[in-house]
């Protein structure tokens, strides 16, 4: 069949859940077989989100190419198992970036550039790129922003030539917000509305309505939605708040969502969705009685997108350690000498952040030493395993002050120092180590254990690295370098084998892992914490 091009827009407010929605439905029709990918259009013009602080766009993703990436790319991966790569995520700067080039080459032949036809017409090769190349079935394309915002007008632009282009080989799904006015006790429709009708104004006419509501939606208003929207009754579906995003792709299937697309995308004699594994993830999760607390040490923490990844990670794990997960934020910068017992104490496990620069940075030594000293289960990533690296430098090597150099150029002890390939560079957007690299770990270490393999592959975001000169002093006095880049010998897992569980990895494992194929790291983390919870209570 020709490849169907599904495009997922949002209207009212943003944060409605779009990205959850455009994972939702393409878990469900990859689990009817169908070849699936999903692409996120977002309208800001910086060239990625690589140098956006956590504050203003929450966690940066990296894709397994090397593209810093929007958060919702992670989403996509968590649901469907399909990896993604810089195909999948399009920023208006990149947008623009390939026009002005085009245009400096010579290639509009003198032609005056405007946004239609040539910003329109970049927007529309990009979405259409990846059904030509990656061979799929579906590619679902979520346009960030909300209907009505100035930079979304051109991807909405796009997305209306499209639909009279492709025909029946198009699909807008429109996600809307109908709020609960506690005072008048009223769900209201209004704002569905006037978001549809803004959408018909640009020319576009949705074919789906998913509604998001904090309440139960009765079905006559639902009807009444249609009747005012131009939409099939049966094509208006809900979006209640779920206890688990996880639950989404359920309960939008029970409402026959993807049989609606189906039916509107002409695909007939589809099979039905084989979800028995993520049933089989949503009963463990519903199933779980006992908690497992982790700590969660970062300067971020009070951000609910900073870690996203590793919080799902997290979850994931403790689904398939039949556990609940019970997440503690701890704020590096206000851990110190005093409280540092008190905060960690109730932890099974605890985990130091990654992230940039030297905020809060005292704080993670402070609990590192704590959890070291204490042989609490502790894992380190990406900056985490660097802040292992030096507390263990000065508090067992007794090399007073060492440091990165990223926190302290004139360290004497610069057990980490930015990488020999990074020296050079002056840009910092897109720069970094960045991507999956091989991973060489040590047969009969932990990690190697945990993995069950001797060679892995992860995800890379960072300009430092451990300071291979030090490297004998540490295995001497009891961290061992357990895994390497086999072509750099870029030290990339260290652990203290005589501990219950302490590892740090130069990479974040918490970008490759899903809920049908969760990262083995992250599931031995947690049942070391688990094991180390059971001690604690029968003691």
């Amino acid at each position: 069949m020709n490849t169907k091009y599904i495009f997922v827009t949002g209207g009212v407010v943003s944060s409605l859940g779009k990205g959850i929605i455009s994972s939702s439905l393409a878990c469900l029709l990859k689990a009817r077989g169908f070849r699936v990918t999903i692409q996120k259009f977002d309208p800001y013009i910086n060239i990625d989100p690589g140098t956006l602080n956590p504050y203003e766009h929450g966690e940066c993703y990296v894709t397994v190419d090397g593209h810093e990436a929007d958060l919702d790319l992670g989403h996509y991966e968590r649901f469907t198992n399909v990896r993604t790569t810089r195909a999948n995520n399009i920023t208006t700067g990149r947008i623009y970036q390939n026009v002005i080039d085009k245009e400096r080459h010579g290639e509009y032949l003198g032609k005056t550039v405007q946004i239609i036809p040539h910003i329109t017409d970049e927007i529309k090769r990009n979405i259409k790129l990846l059904g030509k190349t990656g061979n799929f079935d579906f590619v679902i394309t979520e346009i960030g922003g909300t209907v009505g915002d100035i930079e979304s007008l051109p991807f909405l632009e796009a997305v209306r030539q499209l639909r009279w282009e492709l025909e029946a080989d198009a699909c807008c799904v429109h996600l809307t917000y109908v709020p609960y006015l506690g005072a008048a006790k009223e769900l209201k429709t209004k704002p569905t509305q006037h978001s549809v009708k803004q959408l018909q104004q640009l020319g576009i006419q949705p074919d789906i309505l998913v509604l998001r509501t904090e309440k139960d939606i009765p079905m006559e208003m639902r009807h009444k939605i249609a009747r005012f929207c131009n939409v099939a009754p049966d094509a208006v579906v809900q979006s209640a708040d779920a206890p688990s995003i996880y639950e989404v792709p359920i309960r939008m299937h029970r409402q026959h969502l993807d049989e609606i697309l189906l039916r509107v995308c002409d695909v007939r004699n589809a099979a039905e969705p084989d979800m028995k594994a993520w049933n089989r993830f949503l009963e463990r999760m519903t199933s779980a009685k006992e908690e497992v607390t982790i700590g969660l040490v970062g300067k971020y923490v009070e951000l609910q997108d900073a870690y996203k990844s590793i919080n799902e990670a997290l979850f994931q794990a403790a689904t398939y350690n039949d556990r609940r997960l019970n997440l503690v934020s701890i704020h590096s910068e206000k851990v110190t000498d005093g409280n540092v017992d008190e905060l960690l104490a109730g932890m099974d496990g605890v985990i130091i952040a990654p992230g940039f620069g030297s905020r809060g940075i005292e704080g993670k030594f402070k609990a590192l030493r704590w959890c070291r000293e204490n042989d609490v289960p502790t894992f380190g990533i990406c900056l985490g395993m660097q802040c292992m690296v030096i507390e263990f430098a000065r508090n067992v090597l007794g090399l007073e002050g060492a440091n990165s150099t990223e926190m302290d150029p004139a360290t004497r002890y610069n057990v980490i120092d930015l990488m020999e390939e990074q020296k050079s560079i002056t840009d910092k957007g897109g720069t970094m180590r960045l991507g999956a690299y091989d991973c060489t770990l040590r047969p009969g270490s932990r990690a190697a254990a945990a993995y069950g393999s001797e060679k892995v592959s992860e995800r890379h975001r960072h300009r430092f690295e451990f300071n291979n000169d030090y490297r004998r002093r540490f295995e001497q006095a009891g961290m061992q370098c357990v895994g390497e880049n086999p072509e750099t010998h870029l030290v990339e897992v260290v652990e203290i084998p005589e501990k219950r569980w302490f590892i740090g990895t130069q990479y974040h494992p918490e970008y490759s892992s899903t809920v049908l194929s969760p990262n083995p790291i992250f599931i031995d983390f947690v049942k070391s914490a688990i094991i180390y919870h059971d001690e604690k209570k029968k003691a």
